[in-house]
């Protein structure tokens, strides 16, 4: 058995419904080497700067001085985790699974989802473009890294990471198969309509687990949280979840985990029983009651919009006067490709570059404009 073989060897085992290495489509060839296909994009994607910038990303809280906080990079890992154990476990491709899993939140902005839809605001105000963070991890890991060429990451990949993006609970995920087109088609739609992304689809069983672990891995995890930052307690949890919330997270995850497994085995098809839906619907409505209304005072929200819009303004203007000594060309532009400085929008530079920054990244620039 050569050592490529050896590489490939678990793939045996894989249920007829998974996604093989050999399926893996990519817009550019590549020079193959020992690595199945979807294991090399797990590599692509960690070792991407994109990847590095989750160390400093709100999931939710954020102001908030507490080291045992969800950032972004511990959502990430914790989606990873549950989808390759219900992927194990329905014999699909882990490997896939993991890609998906790291690259689907690269797109995600300063501040979580109230920097999201501050620069969604700007987004549509000035280019007619719905701005969404999975859209964005897309543009990022195809068009932003590696100086604007991009990774050339497999089809499969960028699209569970396009269709990971399901705010509302599904009682049955499938997938449906997609050429490169096709795959291309969706992500341009998308910039469109701002509600088109929630009815896509995955083109893999693999991509259908991502999705639904992205919420299994937020649903306790941001309980345990907001117990942590004193935002609710134990008490506040209602009768009909509390037997759900025993263990806090752990037993969040382990009974929808094996809900899953229970309910999808040997299908082309992932599902959850009723009793579960009925759960995960109930969590998700507690949390956006009690915890994700109160992440942020109105305050908060109102300053962090005034930042973005700053922010903004002064790197267009920077732009247009060729500000040489601003950031967007010192740090930014300075790494980019001639190609995508000469083709892209002016405030689509913009929107990439703030989208891309961290937390401290973002204050720090902030505050240095404000010095000016």
């Amino acid at each position: 058995m050569s050592i490529k073989e050896n590489m490939l060897r678990y793939e045996n085992n894989l249920s007829q419904y998974a996604s093989k290495s050999t399926d893996a489509i990519r817009y550019k060839k590549i020079v193959e080497d020992i690595r199945p296909n979807y294991f090399r994009d797990i590599d692509r994607i960690i070792y991407s700067r994109c990847y590095t910038r989750y160390m400093d990303k709100t999931q939710v809280f954020s102001f908030k001085e507490n080291d045992h906080i969800t950032k972004r990079i511990i959502h990430v890992h914790l989606v990873s985790k549950i989808a390759r154990t219900i992927g194990r476990a329905l014999g699909l491709n882990e490997d896939l699974i993991e890609a998906i899993s790291l690259g689907h939140d690269v797109g995600h902005v300063p501040f979580g989802h109230v920097g999201e839809s501050a620069l969604n605001e700007i987004s549509m105000k000035y280019l007619n473009e719905p701005f969404l963070h999975n859209v964005q991890s897309v543009r990022n890991l195809m068009f932003l890294e590696k100086n604007g060429k991009g990774l050339n990451l497999s089809i499969q990949v960028l699209d569970g990471i396009l269709c990971h993006n399901g705010e509302k609970i599904e009682q049955k995920y499938t997938y449906k198969q997609k050429t490169p087109k096709q795959f291309y088609y969706e992500y341009l739609k998308c910039y469109d309509d701002l509600n088109y992304s929630k009815t896509l689809e995955p083109m893999t069983l693999e991509g259908c687990v991502v999705r639904l672990s992205d919420v299994i891995a937020y649903l306790g995890k941001d309980i345990e949280d907001a117990i942590t930052l004193g935002v609710i307690s134990k008490k506040d949890i209602p009768d009909s979840i509390k037997k759900l919330t025993l263990d806090g997270n752990t037993t969040v995850i382990d009974s929808i985990i094996y809900d899953v497994i229970k309910n999808s085995y040997n299908k082309p098809y992932i599902k959850i029983s009723d009793e579960c839906l009925n759960n995960m619907n109930e969590l998700l409505e507690f949390n956006r009651k009690n915890i994700y209304a109160f992440a942020y005072t109105s305050k908060e929200h109102i300053k962090i919009k005034k930042m973005f819009n700053k922010l903004f303004d002064y790197y267009l203007n920077s732009l247009k006067n060729k500000n040489l000594n601003s950031s967007i060309f010192k740090i930014y532009l300075k790494n980019m490709n001639k190609k995508y400085i000469q083709d892209t929008k002016l405030e689509r530079i913009v929107i990439d570059y703030i989208a891309g920054m961290t937390d401290d990244y973002f204050v720090s620039e902030f505050k240095s404009i404000k010095l000016d």
